[in-house]
Protein backbone atom coordinates (compact mmCIF):
# COMPACT_ATOMS: atom_id res chain seq x y z
CA UNK A 1 0.00 0.00 0.00
CA UNK A 2 1.68 3.20 -1.04
CA UNK A 3 2.04 5.81 1.68
CA UNK A 4 1.19 9.65 1.29
CA UNK A 5 4.50 10.20 0.43
CA UNK A 6 4.19 7.96 -2.70
CA UNK A 7 1.15 10.01 -4.91
CA UNK A 8 3.42 11.40 -6.98
CA UNK A 9 4.93 8.00 -7.64
CA UNK A 10 1.70 7.13 -10.13
CA UNK A 11 1.61 6.61 -13.63
CA UNK A 12 0.51 10.21 -14.24
CA UNK A 13 3.45 11.43 -12.71
CA UNK A 14 5.95 14.04 -14.85
CA UNK A 15 3.68 13.54 -18.48
CA UNK A 16 3.01 16.68 -19.80
CA UNK A 17 -0.18 18.16 -20.44
CA UNK A 18 -1.82 17.13 -23.46
CA UNK A 19 -2.32 19.35 -26.54
CA UNK A 20 -6.01 20.04 -25.84
CA UNK A 21 -4.79 21.40 -21.99
CA UNK A 22 -1.35 23.46 -23.18
CA UNK A 23 -1.50 26.88 -24.39
CA UNK A 24 -4.55 28.78 -22.45
CA UNK A 25 -2.66 31.76 -22.02
CA UNK A 26 -2.78 31.99 -25.45
CA UNK A 27 -6.30 31.07 -26.31
CA UNK A 28 -7.43 33.96 -24.20
CA UNK A 29 -4.94 36.23 -25.62
CA UNK A 30 -6.57 35.24 -28.97
CA UNK A 31 -10.44 35.86 -27.33
CA UNK A 32 -8.92 39.50 -26.37
CA UNK A 33 -7.95 40.23 -30.06
CA UNK A 34 -10.88 39.37 -31.10
CA UNK A 35 -12.95 41.16 -28.68
CA UNK A 36 -10.87 44.29 -29.10
CA UNK A 37 -11.92 44.09 -32.83
CA UNK A 38 -15.52 43.32 -32.44
CA UNK A 39 -16.10 45.58 -29.49
CA UNK A 40 -13.47 48.38 -31.00
CA UNK A 41 -16.05 51.57 -30.75
CA UNK A 42 -17.01 50.02 -27.37
CA UNK A 43 -13.32 51.10 -25.96
CA UNK A 44 -13.93 54.39 -24.01
CA UNK A 45 -12.16 57.81 -24.96
CA UNK A 46 -11.57 58.63 -21.12
CA UNK A 47 -8.35 59.83 -20.27
CA UNK A 48 -6.01 59.20 -22.98
CA UNK A 49 -8.46 58.71 -25.55
CA UNK A 50 -7.65 54.73 -26.18
CA UNK A 51 -10.48 54.35 -28.42
CA UNK A 52 -9.21 56.62 -30.78
CA UNK A 53 -5.96 55.23 -30.75
CA UNK A 54 -6.95 51.22 -30.96
CA UNK A 55 -9.13 52.53 -33.74
CA UNK A 56 -6.40 54.21 -35.72
CA UNK A 57 -4.75 51.07 -36.30
CA UNK A 58 -7.64 48.78 -36.07
CA UNK A 59 -6.29 46.93 -38.95
CA UNK A 60 -2.86 46.04 -37.51
CA UNK A 61 -4.54 43.69 -34.87
CA UNK A 62 -4.55 41.17 -37.44
CA UNK A 63 -0.90 40.67 -37.21
CA UNK A 64 -1.59 38.84 -33.78
CA UNK A 65 -3.28 36.23 -36.02
CA UNK A 66 0.00 34.67 -37.51
CA UNK A 67 1.96 35.74 -34.41
CA UNK A 68 -0.25 33.54 -31.73
CA UNK A 69 -0.49 30.67 -34.59
CA UNK A 70 3.56 30.73 -34.57
CA UNK A 71 3.12 30.20 -30.32
CA UNK A 72 0.32 27.83 -30.47
CA UNK A 73 2.64 25.92 -32.81
CA UNK A 74 5.54 26.15 -30.68
CA UNK A 75 3.51 25.47 -28.05
CA UNK A 76 2.11 22.37 -29.41
CA UNK A 77 -0.98 23.57 -28.70
CA UNK A 78 -4.14 22.85 -30.14
CA UNK A 79 -6.81 24.74 -27.88
CA UNK A 80 -4.64 27.88 -28.84
CA UNK A 81 -4.29 26.86 -32.33
CA UNK A 82 -8.40 26.62 -32.85
CA UNK A 83 -8.70 29.52 -30.66
CA UNK A 84 -6.83 31.62 -33.23
CA UNK A 85 -9.25 30.73 -35.84
CA UNK A 86 -11.90 32.98 -33.77
CA UNK A 87 -9.72 36.18 -34.53
CA UNK A 88 -8.34 35.16 -37.74
CA UNK A 89 -12.43 35.31 -38.99
CA UNK A 90 -12.89 38.24 -37.34
CA UNK A 91 -10.42 40.11 -39.35
CA UNK A 92 -11.42 38.64 -42.82
CA UNK A 93 -15.01 39.80 -41.66
CA UNK A 94 -14.38 43.15 -41.04
CA UNK A 95 -11.20 44.16 -43.20
CA UNK A 96 -11.51 41.17 -45.92
CA UNK A 97 -13.13 43.15 -48.62
CA UNK A 98 -10.42 45.73 -48.28
CA UNK A 99 -8.28 43.22 -49.85
CA UNK A 100 -10.12 43.00 -52.99
CA UNK A 101 -9.44 44.99 -55.82
CA UNK A 102 -12.88 47.35 -56.30
CA UNK A 103 -11.92 49.29 -58.73
CA UNK A 104 -14.59 49.79 -61.81
CA UNK A 105 -13.94 50.29 -65.54
CA UNK A 106 -14.96 53.24 -67.19
CA UNK A 107 -14.42 57.05 -67.57
CA UNK A 108 -14.28 59.01 -64.80
CA UNK A 109 -15.79 62.63 -65.13
CA UNK A 110 -13.14 64.13 -62.86
CA UNK A 111 -10.47 62.93 -60.75
CA UNK A 112 -9.45 64.21 -57.59
CA UNK A 113 -6.12 64.20 -56.29
CA UNK A 114 -5.07 65.66 -52.11
CA UNK A 115 -2.15 65.68 -50.38
CA UNK A 116 -0.49 66.81 -46.89
CA UNK A 117 2.75 68.70 -48.88
CA UNK A 118 4.80 68.72 -45.22
CA UNK A 119 5.45 72.34 -44.70
CA UNK A 120 9.04 71.38 -44.69
CA UNK A 121 8.76 69.70 -47.57
CA UNK A 122 12.56 70.53 -49.77
CA UNK A 123 11.05 70.19 -53.00
CA UNK A 124 7.67 71.88 -53.67
CA UNK A 125 7.92 72.36 -57.26
CA UNK A 126 8.94 68.58 -57.92
CA UNK A 127 5.75 67.87 -55.71
CA UNK A 128 3.68 69.61 -57.68
CA UNK A 129 4.31 68.48 -61.08
CA UNK A 130 4.50 64.86 -59.81
CA UNK A 131 0.78 65.87 -58.88
CA UNK A 132 -0.25 67.50 -62.13
CA UNK A 133 1.16 64.46 -63.78
CA UNK A 134 -1.51 62.71 -62.34
CA UNK A 135 -3.78 63.81 -64.65
CA UNK A 136 -6.35 65.04 -61.70
CA UNK A 137 -8.82 67.51 -62.72
CA UNK A 138 -8.99 68.90 -58.97
CA UNK A 139 -6.05 68.61 -56.91
CA UNK A 140 -5.95 69.77 -52.81
CA UNK A 141 -3.31 70.89 -51.14
CA UNK A 142 -2.74 71.13 -47.11
CA UNK A 143 -0.30 72.06 -44.92
CA UNK A 144 0.47 74.90 -47.21
CA UNK A 145 2.68 78.14 -45.61
CA UNK A 146 3.31 81.68 -46.92
CA UNK A 147 6.52 80.32 -48.40
CA UNK A 148 5.60 77.42 -50.15
CA UNK A 149 1.73 78.46 -51.31
CA UNK A 150 3.54 80.90 -54.03
CA UNK A 151 5.79 77.72 -55.24
CA UNK A 152 2.98 75.61 -56.05
CA UNK A 153 1.05 78.75 -57.73
CA UNK A 154 4.01 78.99 -59.97
CA UNK A 155 4.58 75.42 -60.64
CA UNK A 156 0.53 74.37 -60.82
CA UNK A 157 -0.29 77.57 -63.53
CA UNK A 158 0.32 76.18 -66.99
CA UNK A 159 -1.81 73.22 -65.71
CA UNK A 160 -4.51 74.05 -63.39
CA UNK A 161 -5.38 77.99 -63.91
CA UNK A 162 -8.00 78.10 -61.56
CA UNK A 163 -6.95 78.11 -57.78
CA UNK A 164 -7.36 79.68 -54.42
CA UNK A 165 -5.16 79.64 -51.33
CA UNK A 166 -6.98 79.94 -47.71
CA UNK A 167 -4.91 80.00 -44.99
CA UNK A 168 -3.23 76.36 -45.13
CA UNK A 169 -5.19 74.91 -47.59
CA UNK A 170 -5.19 75.08 -51.31
CA UNK A 171 -7.39 73.95 -54.21
CA UNK A 172 -6.48 73.81 -58.24
CA UNK A 173 -8.51 72.76 -60.99
CA UNK A 174 -8.45 72.94 -64.42
CA UNK A 175 -12.53 74.14 -63.86
CA UNK A 176 -13.72 77.01 -62.80
CA UNK A 177 -14.38 77.94 -59.19
CA UNK A 178 -16.88 80.17 -57.71
CA UNK A 179 -18.24 80.36 -54.03
CA UNK A 180 -14.87 79.97 -52.53
CA UNK A 181 -14.64 80.79 -48.72
CA UNK A 182 -12.58 80.04 -45.94
CA UNK A 183 -14.19 77.30 -43.37
CA UNK A 184 -14.06 78.50 -39.81
CA UNK A 185 -13.09 74.92 -38.11
CA UNK A 186 -10.09 76.15 -35.86
CA UNK A 187 -8.51 79.38 -34.98
CA UNK A 188 -6.84 80.09 -38.28
CA UNK A 189 -7.80 79.14 -41.60
CA UNK A 190 -7.30 75.01 -42.39
CA UNK A 191 -10.47 74.25 -44.23
CA UNK A 192 -12.05 75.83 -47.50
CA UNK A 193 -15.48 75.40 -49.80
CA UNK A 194 -15.58 76.05 -53.11
CA UNK A 195 -18.14 74.90 -56.31
CA UNK A 196 -16.05 73.43 -59.50
CA UNK A 197 -17.80 73.76 -62.59
CA UNK A 198 -17.43 70.82 -64.00
CA UNK A 199 -18.96 69.86 -67.80
CA UNK A 200 -21.45 67.34 -65.67
CA UNK A 201 -22.76 70.04 -63.55
CA UNK A 202 -21.37 71.86 -60.13
CA UNK A 203 -19.27 70.21 -57.88
CA UNK A 204 -19.03 70.95 -53.90
CA UNK A 205 -15.44 70.40 -52.83
CA UNK A 206 -14.27 70.78 -49.40
CA UNK A 207 -10.46 70.61 -48.18
CA UNK A 208 -9.75 70.07 -44.42
CA UNK A 209 -7.05 69.92 -42.50
CA UNK A 210 -8.07 68.46 -39.04
CA UNK A 211 -5.94 69.68 -36.10
CA UNK A 212 -2.73 67.41 -35.41
CA UNK A 213 -2.57 64.48 -32.94
CA UNK A 214 -0.63 63.73 -30.33
CA UNK A 215 0.71 61.02 -27.85
CA UNK A 216 1.45 62.68 -24.64
CA UNK A 217 2.59 60.78 -21.26
CA UNK A 218 0.39 63.57 -19.60
CA UNK A 219 -2.43 63.41 -21.53
CA UNK A 220 -2.11 59.95 -23.85
CA UNK A 221 -3.24 60.17 -27.42
CA UNK A 222 -4.65 63.58 -27.64
CA UNK A 223 -7.59 64.07 -29.92
CA UNK A 224 -9.90 66.85 -28.34
CA UNK A 225 -9.09 69.94 -31.08
CA UNK A 226 -8.97 67.44 -33.87
CA UNK A 227 -12.48 66.09 -32.77
CA UNK A 228 -13.58 70.00 -32.24
CA UNK A 229 -12.46 70.95 -35.73
CA UNK A 230 -14.26 67.82 -37.27
CA UNK A 231 -17.74 68.31 -35.52
CA UNK A 232 -17.16 72.28 -36.85
CA UNK A 233 -16.78 70.62 -40.73
CA UNK A 234 -19.67 68.30 -40.22
CA UNK A 235 -21.57 71.80 -39.29
CA UNK A 236 -20.75 73.07 -42.48
CA UNK A 237 -21.65 69.98 -44.42
CA UNK A 238 -25.05 69.73 -43.20
CA UNK A 239 -25.47 73.02 -44.79
CA UNK A 240 -24.16 72.58 -47.79
CA UNK A 241 -27.13 72.71 -50.77
CA UNK A 242 -25.65 70.50 -53.40
CA UNK A 243 -26.08 67.25 -54.04
CA UNK A 244 -22.27 66.22 -55.11
CA UNK A 245 -20.16 66.47 -52.48
CA UNK A 246 -16.22 65.98 -52.30
CA UNK A 247 -14.47 65.82 -48.97
CA UNK A 248 -11.01 65.37 -49.26
CA UNK A 249 -7.88 66.67 -46.77
CA UNK A 250 -6.02 65.27 -43.79
CA UNK A 251 -8.29 63.95 -40.86
CA UNK A 252 -5.35 63.11 -38.53
CA UNK A 253 -7.47 59.80 -37.96
CA UNK A 254 -8.71 57.13 -39.75
CA UNK A 255 -12.62 56.16 -40.63
CA UNK A 256 -12.83 53.45 -37.92
CA UNK A 257 -12.39 56.14 -35.41
CA UNK A 258 -15.89 56.59 -33.74
CA UNK A 259 -14.81 59.97 -32.33
CA UNK A 260 -15.48 61.33 -36.39
CA UNK A 261 -17.90 58.98 -37.61
CA UNK A 262 -20.41 62.26 -37.42
CA UNK A 263 -18.25 63.88 -39.96
CA UNK A 264 -16.62 60.17 -41.80
CA UNK A 265 -20.35 58.67 -41.70
CA UNK A 266 -23.48 60.75 -40.51
CA UNK A 267 -23.11 63.54 -42.96
CA UNK A 268 -23.87 61.11 -45.60
CA UNK A 269 -20.13 60.79 -46.86
CA UNK A 270 -18.65 57.86 -48.23
CA UNK A 271 -15.33 56.58 -48.21
CA UNK A 272 -13.96 56.57 -52.52
CA UNK A 273 -10.54 54.02 -51.14
CA UNK A 274 -13.45 51.38 -49.08
CA UNK A 275 -15.79 51.32 -52.45
CA UNK A 276 -13.16 51.49 -54.95
CA UNK A 277 -9.87 51.12 -53.93
CA UNK A 278 -7.45 48.11 -54.07
CA UNK A 279 -6.42 47.13 -50.37
CA UNK A 280 -5.70 49.80 -47.66
CA UNK A 281 -4.92 52.77 -48.96
CA UNK A 282 -2.40 53.73 -46.28
CA UNK A 283 -1.05 56.99 -46.37
CA UNK A 284 1.07 57.80 -43.54
CA UNK A 285 4.23 57.83 -42.56
CA UNK A 286 5.45 58.09 -46.39
CA UNK A 287 8.08 55.98 -45.71
CA UNK A 288 6.21 53.46 -44.12
CA UNK A 289 2.30 53.94 -44.57
CA UNK A 290 0.63 52.40 -41.79
CA UNK A 291 -3.12 54.17 -41.23
CA UNK A 292 -4.51 55.99 -43.85
CA UNK A 293 -5.25 59.46 -42.21
CA UNK A 294 -5.52 61.31 -45.65
CA UNK A 295 -9.34 60.93 -47.33
CA UNK A 296 -11.35 60.72 -49.91
CA UNK A 297 -15.04 61.26 -49.26
CA UNK A 298 -17.75 61.85 -51.65
CA UNK A 299 -21.32 62.50 -52.07
CA UNK A 300 -23.78 62.36 -54.85
CA UNK A 301 -21.11 60.82 -56.86
CA UNK A 302 -19.86 57.15 -57.74
CA UNK A 303 -16.06 56.43 -57.11
CA UNK A 304 -14.82 54.19 -60.18
CA UNK A 305 -11.31 53.90 -58.39
CA UNK A 306 -9.10 55.36 -55.27
CA UNK A 307 -4.88 54.90 -54.90
CA UNK A 308 -2.06 56.35 -53.42
CA UNK A 309 0.30 58.62 -55.67
CA UNK A 310 4.05 57.79 -55.33
CA UNK A 311 5.75 59.30 -52.52
CA UNK A 312 7.09 62.91 -52.67
CA UNK A 313 9.25 65.21 -50.17
CA UNK A 314 6.13 65.40 -47.59
CA UNK A 315 5.94 62.72 -44.89
CA UNK A 316 2.46 61.78 -46.51
CA UNK A 317 1.43 59.78 -49.77
CA UNK A 318 -0.67 62.00 -51.71
CA UNK A 319 -4.26 60.03 -52.23
CA UNK A 320 -6.70 60.33 -55.53
CA UNK A 321 -10.08 58.81 -56.56
CA UNK A 322 -12.05 58.80 -60.08
CA UNK A 323 -15.15 59.40 -59.68
CA UNK A 324 -18.20 59.48 -62.28
CA UNK A 325 -20.84 62.33 -61.89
Amino acid sequence: MAGRGDVGNGPDAGRKPGPWRRGRLLAAAAGLCALLMLGHSLVPNGFGNPGSLLETFLPWLGVGVPVLLALAALRRSATAAVAVLVPAVVWCSLFGGMLLDKRAGGTADVTVVSHNVHDANPSPERTARSLAASGAEVIALEELSPKTAPLYERALAATHRYHSVQGTVGLWSTYPLRDVEPLAIMPWTRALRATVDTPKGPLAVYVAHLASVRVLPSSGFATARRDEAAANLTTALRAERLSRVVLVGDFNGTTDDTALHPLTRSSGLRSAQEEAGDGFGFSWPASFPVARIDQVLVKGATPLSSWTLPRTGSDHLPVAASLRM
